[in-house]
């Protein structure tokens, strides 16, 4: 009989994410009301904001008929409307849980969310008992699902009514036993640019894992028609974004700024819808050219938004539409260095050819590492973050470029003396093509990130480190 009056609660289980809901059920002599899915009320108590696209019911005239055990790619919303079932469920996903059980009844005053890759099945109890169930992807048969026999020994399931006893159909006969299934993968991560040097940090990080996949623009055209399609998008959990128009210069110039709008504004767009469209976290990487740099404290990750040239103006734009996005990391950093050209390299070959250079001195701000941005990210999406936007750069004492520049020289045996600091409008004062206004204050607040859990390695560390490698 449903069980009237109970307050919304949730009890966790021992498969990880397989949650059971008491409904409070409201009844009086004409029947009985309940919410059986609030989105606000339930996700504050924990439920994954999951997005439902699909409400599936199964009509059951019978005791004892019996379903699965299936496992789909993609989260359900388990309740039943009318009677009462026996519940089985089974972790069928790659990992440490696969194989763990789960069992429990369910009538009215009940529900279960159901995470993807988790064997689903049930007996009914009562007659006339209607399963109802929502799900986040409508089903296609290019989908991936994994089966389980239910009389397998291992899962070892204690049917009500013994499985001889019971309609079940024959292709659930036939499911293979535990070791047999093919498990359910992750969802996959996708990361773009991955030719470029975030790319290839972000590549060292994760490594070749199966759900893992790298993408360049041969590969993947974010301005292509066909974007929507060309992949099965509900299989992604996580798109990161690390391709970018960086040629900060050449962005001021007629065609410069035509690609860096192109790339920085019009392909995030692109890549947002598929995001949102699709309940996939959207990591995309920020600068910090989106602020004017006039500010005498670092920059918090809420401080307004001030390009002062074309690129900033992109890379703010950009931010402003994956804000939109609900799942959504926005990563900022500032001066990047990675395995490629880079500032670094160029000033450890002139100290080794013996030029002494004129490096500027009234920009401040600290280097980033692309090693460290790739660990801040991967931690930010393994650890589930508040979504949002996050300053990551390397930590310690602000320096300007001439201070970084002495220190390559010093640290590759070189006098630091011979590098002379200049304004930077004498660096660029012969300049023959557009150069961009730079800002000279470009350092970033961390506290955001680390109150995460990550605290980014010392910039001079990192330099260190990097020259150790790449001279």
């Amino acid at each position: 009989m449903t069980e009237y009056g109970k307050a919304l609660s949730v009890t966790e289980t021992s498969i990880p994410g397989l949650v059971v809901f008491d409904l409070p059920v409201h009844g009086d002599a004409r029947g009985w009301f309940k919410e059986n899915w609030q989105r606000e009320k339930m996700t504050a108590l924990g439920l994954p904001d999951f997005g439902p696209v699909q409400n599936n019911i199964s009509f059951n005239d019978a005791v004892g008929t019996t379903r699965g055990i299936h496992a789909e790619p993609w989260d359900k919303w388990v309740s039943v409307a009318t009677g009462r079932i026996f519940g089985a469920w089974v972790d069928l996903r790659e990992g440490t849980s696969f194989g763990a059980v789960y069992t429990t009844e369910l009538d009215p005053s009940k529900a279960i969310f159901v995470p993807r890759g988790v064997g689903n099945s049930y007996q009914t109890l009562e007659p006339d008992t209607a399963y109802t169930y929502l799900v986040n992807d409508h089903w296609s048969p290019d989908a991936s699902y994994s089966f389980l026999n239910l009389a397998d020994e291992t899962a070892a399931v204690e049917w009500p009514i013994p499985l001889s006893d019971v309609e079940i159909s024959p292709k659930d006969l036939a499911h293979p036993r535990l070791a047999d299934v093919t498990p359910i993968p992750p969802k996959k991560i996708l990361v773009i640019g991955a030719n470029g040097q975030l790319g290839r940090a972000l590549h060292a990080e994760y490594g070749d894992e199966p759900h893992l996949e790298y993408a360049d623009r041969a590969s993947l055209d974010l301005a292509s028609p066909g974007l929507a399609s060309a992949r099965r998008w509900r299989d992604y959990g996580t798109i990161i974004n690390a391709a970018a128009y960086t040629k900060v210069d050449l962005a001021e110039t007629p065609e410069g700024r035509k690609d860096a709008w192109a790339a920085n504004v019009t392909g995030v767009a692109a890549l947002a819808r598929i995001a949102t469209e699709n309940g996939i976290t959207l990591v995309h990487v920020s600068s910090d050219y989106v602020f004017d740099g006039t500010q005498d404290r670092p920059y918090r990750e809420d401080d307004p938004l001030c390009p002062l040239g074309v690129y900033g103006q992109t890379k703010a734009a950009g931010d402003a539409v994956v804000s939109t996005v609900p799942r959504h990391y926005i990563v900022r950093t500032s001066w990047v260095i990675g395995d490629g050209n880079n500032f670094v390299r160029t000033m450890a070959s002139l100290a080794e050819r013996g030029i002494d250079p004129k490096v500027v001195d009234d920009q401040v701000g600290r280097l980033t590492f692309t090693d460290d941005i790739a660990r801040g990210i991967r931690h930010l999406v393994d650890t589930g973050a508040e979504y949002g936007v996050y300053n990551l750069t390397g930590a310690g004492q602000p320096q300007t470029w001439v201070d970084i520049a002495r220190e390559v020289f010093a640290l590759t045996g070189h006098d630091p003396a011979r590098v002379t600091g200049v304004s930077t409008e004498e660096y660029f004062a012969a300049a023959t093509s557009p150069v961009a206004l730079r800002p000279r204050g470009s350092v970033l607040d961390l506290g955001k990130l680390e109150a995460t859990g990550f605290t980014p390695e010392a910039s001079t560390e990192s330099l260190a480190r990097y020259l150790t490698r790449a001279v």
